[in-house]
């Protein structure tokens, strides 16, 4: 985002002009920088040609998995569901892996019928994998490395009290349960949380897959997932892609020399590729001070966007129609009858009511993680790339909101 002739714009295009033309509440997502982040991605591995598989929980709109295909990304998923929107999309199912968690038997084999690359973060579930298909389908094991890393720890996975994947120390019934079902297992992943800052993890987990590694001949891949570090303010500290990619690239190789053959890396970045791209605009209702405080009331809330809520995450908040305006302190909230608070005490250009303000870092868990929560209807979204603002997403209406419901006589 940059201002040019006086305006907040994405890619050349004026934001404010996308929130007048499309309204508000409205999400917006700049192509450009995804495609970025992904050759960055790409680049920072050059040693090794990495597959990467975009983690579609973040941002599952179809034009922004046709626009990741149409990069060579392939697609990580974890529900039959984003199995489906990515085949729709035009996937090819060697391109999904399915990596559920707590998922009946009947969803994994749902799966297993579409032909995509099955990832098992259980021995119960690898018990009764074995036991229908044997070595007939290759899987995938996830293993937990006992790794304490990420910003938050509702989205630290890696650690000993999480619930995803097999234990390490659980690798030894892992083997028994293999070899006693003659079970193919391809691949090995671990995924030990978002907002990682230190290769160090990285390269700690590797290790740990690399040993396990010799307990598996057949393995085609290595999967690390993700959970690389975005700037959410200035001056916020990221994962150095670069680094981590020339220090895991020459330990895999060496790896690879010693399993004796080369295998595939993978990688399944999700807010990496998305976030910085999105811009949620939202329209000023009220303002309201209080004997503390000056409250800045948005036509929106926790049901759009609630990692603020949830995770305690910091978007910055800008205003698109004030930009040049003096800066006054001012607290940002929504209209649902919660407590919904976006920033606490934030210096925002002044505001006024009708004003547009922009939450930038939207992009990944923003539409995903919305809900009709106070009866009110999703936004819309908008993909910014060559040079035109498409709408991808129309705005919900009374209609979507009561679509499902049965009409009963009392």
């Amino acid at each position: 985002m940059e201002i040019v002739n006086g305006q907040y714009t994405a890619s050349g295009i004026a934001l404010e002009e996308i929130a007048n033309e499309f309204g508000a509440p409205v999400y917006v997502y700049d192509g450009n920088t995804i495609v970025n982040q992904y050759n960055t991605l790409k680049q920072a591995f050059a040693p090794i040609d990495i597959k990467v598989k975009y983690a579609c929980k973040a941002l599952n709109n179809s034009a922004i998995l046709k626009l990741l295909k149409k990069q060579g990304c392939g697609l990580d998923t974890v529900s039959i569901n984003e199995v489906l929107l990515g085949l729709r999309a035009g996937f090819e199912p060697k391109d999904i892996i399915f990596t559920p968690n707590c998922v009946s038997i009947e969803e994994i084999q749902e799966a297993v019928n579409l032909g995509v690359h099955i990832n098992i973060d259980n021995i119960s579930i690898l018990e009764q994998f074995g036991t229908i298909y044997g070595n007939s389908v290759p899987c995938c094991i996830r293993i937990n490395p006992h790794i304490l890393a990420g910003g938050n720890t509702k989205i630290s996975t890696g650690h000993i009290d999480s619930k995803f994947g097999i234990s390490v120390y659980q690798l030894r019934h892992v083997v028994r349960v293999v070899k006693s079902a003659n079970i193919k297992v391809n691949g090995l992943h671990m995924h030990t949380g978002s907002d990682i800052l230190d290769a160090g993890v990285f390269l700690e987990g590797a290790e740990i897959l690399f040993d396990a590694a010799k307990d598996f001949p057949d393995l085609e891949f290595v999967d690390f997932g993700s959970g690389f570090k975005v700037a959410y303010k200035e001056g916020d500290i990221t994962t150095d892609i670069q680094e981590l990619g020339a220090a895991l690239s020459a330990r895999f190789l060496e790896f690879c020399e010693s399993y004796g053959k080369n295998l595939e890396l993978w990688f399944e970045p999700g807010k990496y590729l998305v976030s910085e791209s999105g811009y949620f605009l939202v329209k000023v209702n009220v303002l309201k001070q209080t004997t503390a405080t000056v409250f800045v009331g948005v036509d929106s809330g926790l049901n759009h966007l609630i990692r603020p809520m949830l995770y305690d995450s910091y978007h910055h908040i800008v205003n698109l129609s004030n930009p040049e305006g003096k800066q006054r302190i001012y607290t940002v909230v929504g209209y649902i009858c919660e407590t919904d608070t976006f920033g606490w005490d934030r210096k925002i250009n002044e505001v006024h009511e009708g004003d547009i303000l922009c939450f930038k870092n939207a992009g990944a868990y923003g539409i995903t993680m919305s809900s009709n929560y106070n009866a009110r209807f999703r936004p819309a979204e908008v993909l910014i790339y060559n040079g035109n603002a498409q709408l991808i997403r129309k705005r919900e209406n009374m209609d979507d909101l009561i679509r499902n419901e049965v009409d009963v006589q009392l």
